[in-house]
């Protein structure tokens, strides 16, 4: 037995000695022996470093303006808020079993006459079979007219009372960047309500989801939600500077909102009211960017411009000579890559306007007059 554990004690030490043997044991100076330190070797030279400014003093912080009133916008938002109306509209949809059915819808809009004229979005209520306009007070009524202008996003609609709160309209050429504004309108479809925020940036082009470009947006990180569209976006005088409109909504994109500007809605809801429909210059044209598609199916011999895939019959295009497969690279004196680019370029000139046009057909490159006609009103 003795002998036994006498073993076992000889193994554990040789246990221990071997798992010794395979770390890395530091160098052990003992009393009885000496060493010389090695030199010091710095691993690298110091390089000397020069100041930007030694003179530089740093400011002095400021305590600001203290006394500063933040606006009461309780008060502005009563004063408007009686103008402001819930939309509610029917569209037809198609089931999954083929069958239609009524798909329920809901928008803004402002009263911009005491006699029953109603602002909103055309795409609110673009297909509606049926569409309901709540005042403030309660009271439905069903339009009885609408017009629409799909380009500019927006609608009129007539409901049948009379004596309405009619809002006032600003300037929005006035607007800064870091202006105070307020979106009112029915977000969710919840009823009215109101979102503060400032202008973020003027001026601004996007494309809505119909395809169409919108110009001159107002961008504001005021809260715009689904139901908000059509619904005036006020500065601090209670006056309407926009149109709540376009929201970008994607992950990780937050306060970024549009309202088309009072001062390029004004001139087309004038428009519509008095005439029915928005008069615009008229190429009369379908048109398609060129790409590397478009130069291998037809063999262009240019690589960029605009590809005329329709020329209406009887229309200004046609009558000046202009066919089909032509690629416009210039207008009026200004380059052409794109088809929103010549949209733009058409719709800065006015109706009976003769502009030079630059196209190429085939191999040859050409230059025409084109007179730009009042657009039907049956075309954007």
């Amino acid at each position: 037995m003795r002998r036994f554990k006498y073993l076992i004690g000889v193994l554990l030490i040789l246990g221990m000695l071997t798992a010794l043997s395979g770390c890395m044991l530091p160098n052990l100076v003992f009393d009885n022996q000496t060493t010389t330190p090695a030199a010091y070797s710095p691993a690298s030279t110091t390089t000397a470093v020069s100041p930007i400014n030694p003179t530089f003093t740093m400011p002095t912080a400021s305590a600001g303006n203290t006394s500063l009133v933040l606006p009461n916008l309780a008060d502005i938002i009563a004063k408007v808020k009686p103008s402001v109306v819930a939309i509610t509209v029917q569209v037809p949809t198609t089931s999954f079993f083929g069958s239609t059915v009524n798909q329920e819808g809901a928008g803004s809009g402002w009263i911009i006459d005491p006699s029953g004229l109603i602002v909103t979005n055309n795409h609110v209520v673009d297909g509606a079979s049926s569409i309901t306009v709540t005042l403030e007070d309660g009271r439905s009524f069903d339009a009885s007219s609408v017009k629409t202008d799909s380009v500019s996003d927006l609608a009129v609609l007539r409901i049948g009372a009379q004596n309405l709160p009619a809002v006032t309209v600003g300037d929005s050429s006035k607007l800064r960047v870091g202006d105070w504004v307020i979106a009112i309108g029915n977000s969710l479809g919840q009823g009215i309500g109101a979102t503060k925020g400032i202008v973020s940036a003027l001026g601004v082009s996007v494309t809505s989801d119909s395809g169409e470009t919108l110009d001159n947006l107002i961008q504001t990180d005021a809260a715009i939600n689904p139901g908000n569209s059509g619904g005036p976006l006020i500065n601090l005088d209670g006056q309407v500077i926009g149109i709540n409109s376009i929201k970008v909504s994607q992950v990780g994109v937050e306060g970024m909102g549009y309202a088309i500007s009072s001062q390029t809605a004004m001139p087309i809801i004038n428009s519509l009211i008095t005439t029915g429909y928005v008069s615009r210059p008229w190429l009369g044209v379908q048109l398609y960017t060129v790409d590397s598609y478009a130069i291998r199916q037809l063999k262009l011999k240019v690589d960029q411009g605009v590809l005329l895939t329709t020329v209406v019959s009887g229309g200004p295009s046609d009558k000046a000579g202009l066919k089909q497969y032509d690629v416009i690279t210039n207008f009026g004196g200004k380059d052409v890559t794109t088809v929103e680019g010549l949209v733009q370029l058409v719709r800065s000139h006015k109706v009976g306007d003769t502009v030079a046009v630059t196209y190429w057909r085939g191999s040859t490159k050409s230059t025409l007059n084109v007179t730009l006609e009042q657009s039907p009103p049956s075309s954007p």
